[in-house]
This record gives C-alpha cells, sequence and structure tokens, in this order.
C-alpha cells in the first residue's frame, strides 16, 4: 500500500517536471533557436533548415515530422510506446506552433547572437537533462534511435551524430556560414550541457562522521532530516582509542544542515563530505 501512494505521487511529480521542462525546452528552441537559424541537429535543426526552403514555418514542420515519427514509433512498438515519450512529444511539438500563432517572431529578440545562442543551447538541453534523469525522452531522433536499435546494429550515437553534422552543413549551404558555426558550436556544446545538468540534479553528499557521542548526529539525521545512516564502531590508528564512524548520503540543503549541526553541537566531530551524482535507493532515484 505504501509502495503504491510512492509511486502514485511520484508519477504526479513526473509529469509535473515534464511538463515544467517542456515549456522550457519550447520557449529555446522558438524563441531563440528558430530566428536565429541555430541548426544544431535534431528534428527542430532539420525544420529551421526545411523551413528556408519551403512555403512553411519551422513550428509547422516541427510538428509534421514529430507526428510523423510518434506514429511510426506505435506502429513498431504498440502499446510499449512509452506514454512519457508520447506526452513530451506532444508538448515539444505543438508548443512552437502555437508560440507563432500568438507571439510571432519577424526576427531574433536582440542584436547578439552569441547571447541568444548560450539561451538555444542551455534551455533545451537543461530539459533534456531533465527528461533523461526521470528516464523519458523529447522524442524525434530519440525515436529514430530506438526503431535503429530494435533493427540494426548501426553504431546509435554515431548515426546521430553524423545526421547532426549533415544538418549542421546544410546549415552553412542554405544560410550561410555564420550561421554553421554558430550552429557547429551548439552542436559541440549541447552534449556537455545536457550532460553536466544531470550531474548537478542528481549531485548529493556522502557523509563519513566520526565522533565519540554519535546518538544526537543520527536523531537529527533521522529525526530532523527523514533520512537514514549506518553507525559502525572503529579504532583510531594513532591513540587506538574506540570511535564511532556515521555514514549518511543527503541531498544538498540537507547537507549544509548536518554540517551546521556538527559544528555547532559536536565540533570535536571529524567528517570528510563527497560528492556523488550517481545514488540509487530509496529516498533518492531507482527505487522500485
Amino acid at each position: 500500500m505504501m509502495y503504491k501512494i510512492y509511486k502514485h505521487k511520484q508519477d504526479i511529480y513526473e509529469f509535473i517536471m515534464f511538463t515544467i521542462a517542456s515549456l522550457i525546452m519550447v520557449i529555446g528552441i522558438y524563441f531563440f533557436k528558430f530566428p536565429n537559424h541555430f541548426s544544431f541537429g535534431g528534428i527542430s535543426g532539420l525544420s529551421i533548415v526545411l523551413s528556408a526552403l519551403m512555403t512553411h514555418t519551422p513550428g509547422h514542420i516541427n510538428l509534421i515530422i514529430n507526428m510523423a515519427l510518434l506514429l511510426l514509433g506505435f506502429v513498431v512498438f504498440g502499446k510499449k510506446f512509452g506514454v512519457k515519450t508520447t506526452y513530451i512529444t506532444l508538448l515539444v511539438s505543438f508548443g512552437p506552433t502555437i508560440c507563432e500563432k500568438y507571439w510571432p517572431m519577424d526576427g531574433p529578440l536582440t542584436n547578439q547572437p552569441v547571447l541568444e545562442l548560450m539561451f538555444a543551447i542551455a534551455l533545451p538541453a537543461f530539459a533534456s537533462a531533465v527528461f533523461f534523469n526521470l528516464g523519458a525522452s523529447s522524442g524525434g531522433t530519440d525515436i529514430v534511435a530506438m526503431i535503429l536499435k530494435k533493427y540494426t546494429k548501426v553504431d546509435i550515437g554515431t548515426a546521430l551524430f553524423l545526421s547532426d553534422v549533415f544538418i549542421v552543413i546544410s546549415a552553412c549551404l542554405v544560410f550561410n556560414v555564420e550561421t554553421g558555426l554558430f550552429s557547429l558550436v551548439g552542436l559541440l556544446a549541447k552534449s556537455l550541457v545536457v550532460d553536466e545538468t544531470i550531474e548537478n540534479i542528481n549531485l548529493a553528499k556522502y557523509f563519513t562522521i566520526i565522533c565519540n557521542d554519535p546518538d544526537p548526529i543520527v536523531n537529527y539525521i533521522t529525526e530532523e532530516l527523514g533520512k537514514g545512516a549506518t553507525v559502525y564502531k572503529a579504532e583510531g590508528a594513532y591513540q587506538h582509542q574506540e570511535k564511532t564512524v556515521v555514514l549518511t548520503i543527503l541531498k544538498r540543503q540537507q547537507a549544509v544542515e548536518l554540517k551546521n549541526y556538527i559544528r555547532k553541537n559536536q565540533p570535536s566531530a571529524f567528517i570528510a563530505i563527497t560528492n556523488s551524482s550517481e545514488i540509487i535507493g530509496k529516498g533518492f532515484r531507482g527505487y522500485n
């Protein structure tokens, strides 16, 4: 029963995060990527190039291609095709089209292309990191990757990277070298920003506390912070005195609270704090 309640709350949390992240991605694509013709890969990048060769807007082309890939995903995978990916794909596909209707743009927001490139990279990359961290994707080329993985032995990462490079080269030919170079920078920076964002989202603090009186510290961790701890006895190598070691893993804000508590109430305790971005277990991620 408790697990069902936890799972239900987790599902609600995830779909709220998917909605917020999708809106952030749409803002980055529509207000910063589309007007500047930044074509650094993905369906949105392809849409920008194709819009210059066709009468349709990037938003409409993005919608058509994503819907076609979504339909293809259902044809190939059937009911096994992810609900999360479907929900995100719909939001990201219809978002730019809605923006084109209510907030039409005839050019970039500013005359600072480097500044706009930063937002065009950072906002969608942050959203993608949220999706990946919660076990979902924004559809598009990810659906192509899923199909390639099922039916071929093609190196998916290489195939997608080559397709992104092709889109960047196309931007050079369709627009100009400057736009192509901006797109190349965006392509190279995108994966770095995604990786760094995922690591920071998951960042936790691993505490090793060596003390003489563990009970107040353990009580603070379990009762005030709502986290667990592991306690075991040890012996100091220098004076051979018996010590107690307390191990716990906390989120960043909780880590600050525990550190301040120990400094105030047990200043003789020895604390070693290690950053960790991959914690799997109850209270963190990967708990089933």
